[in-house]
């Protein structure tokens, strides 16, 4: 890092809330957020925006004729940025580029498009440009009136913390002094659900099954014997400026990234090679001791949580910070988890106190909390690493 880039702003929609101060009153109660709905034929477990959001969500739809067309990850993205920007203070028509990623993208309104192609032969007007991934930043410029770069892509998971690469590379080259970043995500559709179920990671936890089911997924929890994931819907973007400003929530002093020389394409090393790397590149000089916590990405599989916790042990040997992880709360929400992942590392330094998973066994919990490292990793091992903290 040439200098220290600050977050001014954050902002987010999930199963948590949509105010700093509810997320973190959301993490502070040991439940969690996820609940068995009904999608398509089957009951699964999900992570659903509160339905105060979702009204929110359907005004916006309403609000605008061009807006009744839009996935609801575009609508996510949009609702979620108006915040970002106001909570940060700029101004509407402002120069700053936008960097909003997706793992899926436009998935619902692909599979109605899709469906009513395979019924009649024929595709809707629209079925184009409004699945493009393109649509998520392009869009939330046109209802911000900015002015600068903007970029929508896909890494995956790991979408989100990339974005906040691309703007840390782009402020530091001196080519803007601002830009929005994030992740959104909207996949609670029978398809993608069934992707994950293929794949053999989905949580088959039942309260049917079981008089009660204490946690659906246990990320984080090593002794678990089976895969535990469970999806989540969300927008969560961060409002990056460069130096050290005096509303800065968190600066961002070290950043790292890696990808996994891969075996198999959705696997990693049984010691996430790519994740010591991403850290190691993230520390920089830094002595690994002075990292008080990492929130991990574990997405409650048992060899993505395994290979990362053994990545951590390889980089931080016999002093391991304190870990911690929110999808066994809300859900792995793809392609903007890694955003959610770094509001709770700014929640913890900004309360100087841990967010502990209640499965989980501590020896002993940091008394304050002056450091945190994120972690966010998506198929084809795109590792990235985020060292935070307040100063």
């Amino acid at each position: 890092m040439k200098e220290p880039i600050s977050i001014t702003a954050l902002s987010s929609i999930s199963a948590l809330g949509e105010s700093l101060e509810e997320v973190w009153q959301s993490y502070d109660q040991k439940g969690h957020f996820l609940s068995e709905k009904l999608i398509g034929e089957q009951m699964v477990w999900v992570s659903q925006l509160p339905e105060s959001i979702k009204l929110k969500i359907e005004d916006l739809r309403q609000s605008d004729a061009k807006y009744r067309h839009l996935d609801d990850s575009v609508l996510f993205a949009i609702y979620a940025a108006r915040k970002a920007v106001a909570n940060a203070g700029w101004e509407k028509g402002a120069q700053f580029g936008i960097n909003i990623g997706s793992s899926r993208g436009a998935t619902s309104l692909f599979e109605k498009y899709h469906q009513e192609f395979l019924a009649d032969g024929k595709s809707a007007t629209l079925s184009s440009p409004t699945t493009t991934l393109g649509n998520i930043s392009s869009w939330v410029a046109h209802d911000l009136k900015s002015k600068g770069p903007e970029i929508s892509h896909s890494i995956t998971c790991s979408t989100a913390l990339h974005a906040v690469l691309n703007a840390v590379a782009w402020i530091q080259s001196g080519m803007t002094d601002k830009f929005l970043v994030g992740g959104s995500e909207a996949p609670l559709t029978p398809f993608t659900i069934a992707q994950m179920q293929a794949l053999k990671v989905y949580s088959k936890m039942s309260s049917r099954a079981q008089s009660r089911v204490d946690y659906p997924c246990l990320a984080m929890d090593l002794d678990k014997n089976q895969n535990t994931m469970v999806l989540g819907e969300a927008a969560a973007l961060a409002c990056l400026e460069k130096g050290q400003k005096t509303n800065a929530l968190a600066v961002i002093e070290g950043i790292g990234y890696a990808t996994e020389p891969l075996e198999h394409s959705v696997s990693i090393s049984t010691d996430a090679q790519c994740f010591q790397d991403s850290m190691q590149m993230a520390l920089a000089n830094l002595d690994p001791s002075e990292v008080d916590a990492v929130v991990m990405h574990a997405p409650g599989t048992i060899k993505g949580d395994e290979s990362e916790f053994n990545a951590i042990q390889k980089v931080f040997c016999n002093k391991l910070p304190f870990l911690t992880t929110n999808k066994w709360k809300v859900g792995h929400t793809f392609g903007a988890s890694g955003l959610l992942s770094l509001e709770m590392a700014v929640l913890m330094l900004n309360h100087k106190r841990p967010i502990p998973i209640p499965f989980a066994v501590y020896d002993a919990l940091p008394k304050t909390i002056e450091k945190v490292m994120v972690n966010a990793v998506g198929f084809g091992g795109n590792a990235v690493s985020i060292l935070l903290s307040k100063r």
